[in-house]
């Protein structure tokens, strides 16, 4: 195991731990003693019907969806209980850096979407006693716990909103998402992921940030230099004073772990790769919920996957920032739509079924 602070409590908290035992992976393997980092807000009512479960994206922690929960907001605290919880690798739940040996670092194994759903369907139904969600809701790779969650687990799941993200990845998102993780691996102090420290392969996880640049935002976001979004003046405060520090405060294997699982999403394992089959599994009352301008999941691809969901509908969120609108810089401008999208769908009926 390493040290990376960036991972702590002081950071990303506060999160609770919850420990899954051991726990054996989709693609062969166990994480022995497995962990998942969750933080809560609200309380669960006697009924225990109005959970919110909202996993987490590439690279981010339960600490980034606090500016989506609030009194008055959709997520509100007050109405119901909101579980955050940490994907595998993320850093704060079991990753490579965190897990002894024999599968720290650079033996850490390869997890899928599905075991991120499969070991959070275990921790709230035997920590909270959960067997229904009112929602589940989550951008990027949290939307492609999104859909797994709704296709593995249909009559638990009432209403699914996956923003910026897609059930089954594209192979163009794939070979994308490549060039992320060889910006990590081409850094000469990778060391086939056993490096002493993040910081050694700061080269590498600096370009990594400079490609999400060039993807994560739109064009229009830089002709119209719209930078103060994100709390810096100029387009170079912008890079080497937020997204390369950003990046390289990270663990590099926790991104690959994260950029392997991210690349092979996809809901259609369930049913012999027939992607219209999985979609019609899907119960849940659900809005599709893509961003106009991101490149990594632009609203025709969201579109195509949404005709095939039973009772669903298309409700694509404006933003100049891309993908990066996901971080909220715009304010009152994406929140806005986001919060009128989600209210909207819990305020619609679903179909009552069996529990799981």
């Amino acid at each position: 195991m390493i040290e990376n602070a960036f991972y702590s409590q002081e950071n990303h908290g506060p999160f609770h731990l919850y420990e899954l035992g051991d726990f054996s992976l989709e693609e062969g393997g166990v994480i022995p003693q497995c962990k998942l980092a969750y933080a809560t807000h609200g309380q669960l009512n006697a009924e225990k019907n109005n959970a919110i479960l909202v996993p987490t994206w590439f690279s981010g922690t339960s600490k980034d969806y606090e500016s989506y929960i609030g009194e008055g907001r959709a997520l509100d605290p007050k109405l119901y209980f909101i579980i955050v919880v940490n994907q595998l690798g993320n850093g704060l739940s079991s990753s490579p850096h965190n897990s002894p040996s024999p599968i720290g670092m650079s033996n850490f194994p390869h997890v899928r979407i599905g075991d991120d759903v499969r070991a959070q369907h275990q921790f709230i139904t035997g920590h909270f006693g959960i067997t229904e969600l009112a929602l589940v809701v989550g951008g990027s790779m949290g939307a492609q716990q999104t859909y797994e969650w709704a296709v593995r687990y249909p009559d638990m799941v009432k209403r699914a909103a996956p923003i910026a993200g897609t059930a089954k990845n594209t192979i163009h998102d794939f070979i994308f998402t490549q060039t992320l993780m060889d910006a990590i691996t081409s850094d000469p102090a990778w060391n086939d992921g056993e490096y002493q420290s993040n910081t050694d392969v700061a080269d590498g996880l600096k370009r990594h940030a400079d490609i999400w640049a060039v993807m994560g935002f739109t064009t229009e976001f830089f002709n119209q230099e719209k930078w103060g979004l994100f709390g810096v003046e100029t387009v170079d405060e912008l890079m080497a004073g937020f997204l390369e520090p950003f990046f390289q405060l990270m663990d590099p294997n926790a991104l690959l772990v994260m950029g392997w699982k991210w690349q092979r999403g996809d809901v259609s394992r369930h049913t012999d790769n027939d992607l219209a089959a999985a979609l019609g599994r899907i119960k849940a009352k659900t809005f599709v919920m893509p961003i106009d301008r991101d490149m990594f999941f632009p609203p025709s691809d969201c579109e195509r996957e949404q005709q095939l969901i039973p009772n669903s509908e298309l409700k694509v969120i404006t933003s100049i920032a891309g993908h990066f609108g996901l971080f909220g810089g715009e304010g009152e401008d994406y929140h806005g739509q986001v919060d009128g999208y989600l209210k909207e769908l819990l305020a619609a009926s679903v179909v009552e079924s069996v529990n799981e």
